[in-house]
């Protein structure tokens, strides 16, 4: 008797359908057919192109699937593939999970900005082209140059020591790197990444600015040539393209940039640096709101990695978590035994008694004069840009205001127009009131380019330039103004906040704050800890070579702690005021805050949905562990002729907030046709 086999199973169909993650405020994902032409393209990770209503949505793939509660024939069908391979892989799907959980904002918004929406990736080949034309350093011999690590100080190595532990430890941790300007904390960086790269582990180093990346850049290529990938937002798309497909595969395992250099898709990640981790700049203004320090330290826990944040000031957040059961390393010395510089504070209500009104004080001007006469650099901080702050009508004292947005326009003397720095709104600068048509306009308060031109007017002679929003937006800008005032082409730099964060130019003596007050006066309890932080970086900029260096600080309030402590060079003496306001107060680190922000065409239509969310707000929160505050107008209460009003939630953890907030607010993160804004952690 002959047995018959069973026949082999019939293979499997593979799955025909993809759930599919918009970058749109919906809580949901949505099913699409595979048509057959895209069986083998469309993968999880893969950008893909579909129908969505009347216009087509780009979307990433989340899984494959072999059926859907959806009927097949109600199902519309992906168009086209983008990603030759996968662009969301490993860790980076729960980082996606995360983003969504903690800041309140979808999967595919969450997936969105981990991925440029510029990103087009090509051939390997044109890809290492452009890779090798833009990330490698060459020496004029024609040869990549390298350089070999420092000799540390005593504190260095014990810091670094710290480091070294911790990457061999192989389980996330978080190291608070507290040294002041000038202590040697970019060496520590460089040597600690060494390290990782003998392990076959990469890096990730990010950096607050643009401004600073050029020099950034410049020492990580000396010291690792093209194992470094650069990412910031003003790359080309094929440089873009590049930097992504060499990190990928492992070409470049050392990658630098801005904020969302942290969503760099490196594999076998061992170290993230959060540089000048104070930096609100690592905040992101668009959805999601994330603070690129956070997902940092939750990137590292998925990864076994360790996050060093470095800073010479650091948030009072980071400190107090660092000196309360985390790790801190401090390096109080600068390299080579160099001091720090002298800070003198200028009291501005005996200088205007005595004076014609202008931006620099008569010992600002005399240091100036001095500084040029040796031969010597100097910088100038106005955390202000334009010409004049506010234009003022002088018979009827009427401001000029946007008529977008609830705030005066500033007056831009290059272009000889009034312009709003929220909407870019812009007008011809009148001479005659708008108002009363009478009066004549009277230019007050000073910005950048009034110091500049104060500056030509005081030294003819002398080489000056300005660094700011309105001279850096050249894709090369900051590249060429920092190579201009490297090679001393350029004696004086005036600028805002970007002069004041990591740059190193040791013939540099002088430092000038011009106004100490543009952020103490901010509505803002984060006013004074800004302050501190502001003067002190700038301070750092003086005395960084063989010459010490001087800072001279303007200032209306010269007796504020935070002005105090900058000019004591005092972190501890600042962080003990800062830190008794903030529990006092039940303030960061002692609770987080989320703000909520509707808007509406009208202030009495925004308002009464305001108290109505708070109305239901109040009652879902009740007998949890949550403090509602508002509502109350915005800080800028009208924007792009739309009103807004915000409330802040208090809660001891973010998660619960949110999880509540998803139960309130309606699809689409509405409240009764009202879109609102969520920020977790505002700055």
């Amino acid at each position: 008797m002959v047995t018959r086999q069973p026949p082999p199973p019939a293979p499997r169909p593979p799955p025909h359908i993809a759930e599919v993650a918009f970058n749109i405020p919906l809580e949901r994902t949505f099913h699409y057919l595979i048509p057959g032409g895209l069986q083998s393209a469309v993968r999880p990770g893969i950008r893909v192109a579909a129908p969505f209503g009347r216009r087509e949505q780009i979307g990433m793939v989340v899984q494959l699937l072999d059926r859907s509660p959806i009927p097949a024939p109600m199902l519309k069908t992906i168009r086209r593939a983008i990603d030759p391979v996968p662009v969301i892989t490993g860790e980076r799907w729960a980082l996606a999970s995360h983003l969504s959980a903690y800041y309140g904002c979808s999967l595919g918004e969450a997936l969105a900005v981990m991925v440029p929406s510029a990103l087009r990736l090509t051939s390997a080949s044109a890809a290492d082209a452009s890779a090798m034309s833009h990330d490698v350093q060459i020496d004029a011999g024609g040869h990549q140059t390298r350089t070999a690590p420092f000799r540390l100080s005593e504190r260095q190595q014990e810091g670094l020591a710290v480091i070294l532990r911790a990457l061999d430890s192989s389980r996330p941790q978080t190291i608070l790197l507290h040294g002041i300007t000038a202590s040697g904390k970019t060496e520590l960086y460089l040597q600690a990444i060494g390290h990782l790269l003998q392990q076959g582990r990469s890096a990730i180093c990010l950096v607050p600015e643009i401004a600073l990346t050029p020099q950034t850049i410049d020492r990580f290529r000396e010291r690792f040539g093209d194992q470094v990938a650069v990412w910031h937002s003003r790359l080309t798309a094929r440089q873009r393209a590049a930097a992504w497909q060499r990190v990928v595969r492992g070409a470049a395992r050392v990658v630098v940039g801005a904020r969302s250099a942290v969503f760099a898709p490196v594999a076998r990640l061992g170290l993230i640096v959060v540089d000048e981790e104070h930096e609100p700049t690592y905040k992101q203004e668009d959805t999601p709101r994330y603070h690129a320090r956070e997902v940092a330290v939750f990137r590292a826990r998925l990864t076994d990695a360790v996050v060093v944040l470095g800073s010479a000031t650091p948030s009072v957040e980071s400190y107090y978590a660092a000196t309360h059961g985390g790790v801190l390393v401090a390096l109080p010395e600068r390299v080579r035994g160099r001091g720090l510089p002298q800070v003198e504070v200028i009291d501005m209500r005996e200088e205007w008694g005595r004076r014609r009104a202008g931006p620099l004080s008569d010992r600002l001007q005399r240091a100036l004069q001095q500084t040029v006469d040796r031969g010597e650099q100097a910088m100038l901080l106005l955390n202000r840009r334009g010409f004049a702050r506010v234009a003022q009508c002088q018979t009827c004292a009427a401001v000029v205001r946007c008529a977008r947005c609830s705030v005066p326009l500033i007056y831009h003397a290059s272009r000889q127009e009034l312009i709003c720095h929220y909407c870019s709104f812009h007008e011809a600068a009148a001479e005659l009131c708008p108002q009363c048509r009478k009066g004549y306009l009277r230019f007050r308060g000073a910005g950048t380019e009034r110091v500049e031109s104060e500056l030509h007017r005081i030294f003819p002679a002398a080489s000056i330039a300005r660094m700011d929003r309105d001279t850096t937006k050249g894709r090369e800008s900051h590249r060429a103004l920092y190579e201009a005032v490297r090679s001393r082409q350029v004696g004086m730099l005036v600028g805002t906040q970007m002069i004041a964060k990591g740059l190193d130019f040791p013939e540099v003596t002088l430092v000038g704050v011009v106004s100490a007050d543009t952020a103490l006066n901010l509505p803002d309890f984060r006013a004074g800890e800004r302050t501190f932080d502001l003067l002190t970086q700038m301070a750092g900029r003086a005395g960084r070579g063989d010459q010490p260096g001087r800072v001279l600080i303007q200032t209306y309030c010269p007796d504020h702690y935070a002005i105090q402590a900058a000019k004591q060079h005092d972190y501890a003496r600042f962080y003990a005021e800062e830190i008794t306001m903030r529990r006092r107060l039940k303030l960061p680190p002692f609770a987080h805050l989320i703000e909520l922000t509707l808007m509406g065409s009208s202030r009495a239509r925004a308002q009464e949905s305001a108290e109505r969310l708070a109305g239901e707000l109040r009652r879902a929160m009740r007998g949890k562990q949550m403090t509602l505050l508002g509502p109350a107008p915005h800080r800028v209460a009208r924007l792009r002729r739309t009103h807004r009003v915000c409330l802040v939630l208090k809660g001891k953890t973010v998660e619960p907030v949110v999880a509540l907030l998803r139960g309130v607010l309606q699809s689409g993160r509405r409240f009764h046709g009202m879109p609102v804004v969520v920020d977790v952690d505002p700055l």
